[in-house]
């Protein structure tokens, strides 16, 4: 028995380093790729040169430092508006049966139809409002998709309260929106967190939507990197350093709640 244990353990360690590979290998290329000149670039498997920052002041001069924290406003204002729709959503299908089980999954609809359906009616609706280029026009759209993945998320986490546990409350006194906000969102904390991060990724990630609607002076993160491939060809140094830019706020986000976000996915995943 225990040599078959040893194996099982051998075997799933060498799968998680080859996973770990998998992940750090390419973020390592992207990193002594922002440090190399535009020769050195040209052999991507050399290890030994002389570090570089013109890559770093490009990126700099460029202005993606500005259109990270565009990036950083546009993803925490869409994740507030969906946390705050997309709880009382999934309460209501979760506790009230809105819509019936088709609810469940039809929120999701939206996901199904492509991006570019979706943009035009938002690009006509933002000239009409004289909202284009702005990051109203984007986070509106975030929401599109944000909004109802968030919601979806959360359904599973509301009904793993038991509902003893709010007639309690109704009987102590409490009114239904007080043993909503006292009672059941306290209990589904590690769910909205791992929702929020969820969000937040998908907002900050997003191009398609943020080129559209925002090329100009409110362009975000995705859009600036987007720049760096050029009618003269991509150019990689400045390209990979603005890549890091957008990464390390990811990286170190996932860190910070990483016991929440790990609970919330589980606690999830149980119900589903």
């Amino acid at each position: 028995m225990r040599p078959r244990r040893s194996t099982w353990r051998l075997a799933g360690q060498a799968l998680l380093l080859l996973a770990l590979l998998m992940v750090a290998l390419p973020l390592m290329w992207v990193l002594l790729g922002s440090f190399k000149d535009a020769q050195e670039l040209n052999d991507p498997t050399s290890t030994l040169f002389r570090p570089t920052l013109l890559n770093w002041k490009t990126v700099v001069d460029a202005g993606i430092l500005g259109a990270a924290l565009r990036s950083f406003l546009v993803g925490v204002a869409t994740v507030l508006v969906s946390l705050l729709v997309g709880c009382m959503g999934a309460y209501s299908i979760s506790r009230f049966k809105t819509g019936g089980n088709v609810s469940r999954f039809g929120i999701l609809a939206a996901q199904v139809l492509p991006p570019a359906v979706l943009v035009f009616p938002f690009l006509m609706v933002s000239y009409a409002l004289r909202l284009n280029d702005t990051l109203i026009a984007v986070v509106a759209a975030h929401l599109s998709f944000v909004g109802p993945v968030v919601c979806w998320f959360l359904i599973g986490f509301f009904d793993a309260v038991p509902v003893s546990v709010e007639e309690q409350a109704l009987v102590d006194g409490l009114s239904r929106f007080a043993a909503f906000r006292k009672v059941v969102l306290p209990q589904v904390m590690p769910g909205i967190g791992a929702a929020a991060i969820f969000g937040f990724v998908l907002s900050w990630n997003d191009l398609f939507y943020a080129l559209i609607l925002a090329p100009g002076n409110a362009a975000t993160l995705p859009v600036r990197i987007a720049g760096f491939n050029t009618f003269r060809g991509v150019e990689l140094g400045s390209m990979n350093a603005a890549i890091l830019v957008s990464v390390i706020p990811v990286l170190i986000a996932s860190f910070l709640v990483q016991r929440r976000l790990v609970r919330g996915i589980s606690g999830g995943a149980v119900k589903f």
